[in-house]
């Protein structure tokens, strides 16, 4: 089992996991529609023998917040749960090095995965130098885990890399809460 992070920056594909996302219609989804770890899927995900690597059935939000859009828990959710997959395509490398999404995720060298499907609701999860939240891969599989107790209504988030963030998050200033608190208490009306 590995750390996962966001794919490599500097490669020829265009930024990958982008928090900052484009400004767009809030999103509102209690569970995520089509081929996600949810309904049929998880208990797929049970029979395959997955184990911790089972998404547990929580609720999340897609809202606006300090990178643009990120995905909220409507849910508590407990601490070393499994929230969510960060699912889509399998790209090959030549695939990575075309691709014009911003939501790639190397899970090997040979392999990423293109997170760009709406239903992907782990594609609006915001980096943060203090995340709740962090990846692991499994078989091939990005899972997002809880690194501690996360409140209902709380943002998830989780550290993409330090080299994804001295390349693309450093230059334009980081925007998550323990770089940026006065952000958050404007954003959060404090």
């Amino acid at each position: 089992m590995k750390t996962a992070r966001p794919t490599r920056p500097g490669s020829s594909a265009a930024m990958r996991l982008n928090g900052a996302l484009p400004i767009a219609p809030a999103i509102r989804l209690s569970r995520a529609p089509g081929p996600s770890p949810r309904g049929e899927a998880a208990a797929e995900a049970r029979e395959r023998g997955l184990g911790k690597f089972t998404p547990g059935d929580f609720e999340f939000e897609v809202r606006r917040s300090y990178a643009g859009l990120g995905l909220r828990t409507k849910t508590a959710i407990p601490k070393g749960a499994c929230v969510i997959e960060y699912w889509g395509r399998l790209l090959t490398k030549d695939e990575e090095n075309t691709s014009n999404s911003k939501y790639l995720f190397a899970i090997d060298e040979n392999t990423t995965i293109d997170g760009s499907p709406r239903a992907n609701l782990a594609r609006y999860i915001n980096h943060s130098c203090r995340p709740n939240c962090e990846p692991e891969i499994y078989r091939k599989r990005v899972f997002i885990m809880a690194r501690r107790n996360i409140k209902a209504g709380e943002e998830l988030s989780y550290n993409y890399g330090e080299e994804y963030f001295d390349n693309h998050i450093k230059p334009h200033g980081c925007r998550c809460i323990k770089c940026d608190p006065e952000r958050h208490e404007k954003l959060n009306g404090g």
